[in-house]
């Protein structure tokens, strides 16, 4: 069988920015052409489904700027350097929620767009919720919004909730609960 790898030949940072990185690589392709690959670094995030014992979950409305419109998302976050995933998602809740959570469950660990980013995103499930104070970043403007997770997921089907770590926090968490196993 063939390898599918790719060689890296070169690479070259053309942008160093505040959350991420773009570098352009040049790569030894498998039937050994060369080609040319950007890539977005990026240094991991987090996404947190927090579900009430009414099986509620918390979402977070907010503008994205690289869509032009506000979106209705689980909340989430960057991982600061050195940071664990677990710590960086209750930091993450209580800033966007004031959320704090008694218990937490990994979930799963995905590539969000592994076409051209390196992002390894971290779901976790929050229970045993008490709210708390909303401390969001000073350039962070989010509205908290609760429906039951069964709302939540017709809004997926209707495309009102329609990025990536919602989708998948949301139906993992269906899927947990319809074999209780959480």
């Amino acid at each position: 069988m063939t390898t599918l790898t790719e060689k890296k030949l070169d690479s070259q940072v053309v942008y160093r920015g505040k959350i991420l990185n773009l570098r352009v690589d040049t790569v030894l392709l498998p039937d050994g052409r060369t080609g040319t690959r950007e890539v977005v670094e990026y240094t991991g995030a987090v996404a947190i489904v927090a579900l009430n014992e009414k099986k509620e979950v918390f979402l977070v409305r907010q503008y994205r700027y690289p869509v032009g419109k506000e979106l209705l998302e689980i909340p989430a976050g960057k991982m600061e350097n050195g940071e664990e995933p677990l710590q960086c998602a209750q930091r993450e809740l209580a800033e966007e929620t004031g959320l704090w959570a008694a218990r937490w469950q990994p979930l799963c660990s995905f590539y969000s767009t592994p076409g051209f980013t390196n992002e390894k995103m971290h779901l976790f499930l929050a229970r045993d919720l008490r709210q708390e104070r909303q401390h969001p970043d000073e350039d962070e403007f989010v509205q908290v919004v609760k429906v039951s997770l069964d709302e939540a997921l017709a809004m997926l089907w209707r495309g009102e909730i329609c990025d990536a770590k919602s989708t998948v926090g949301l139906l993992a968490v269906h899927y947990l609960l319809a074999r209780e196993m959480v």
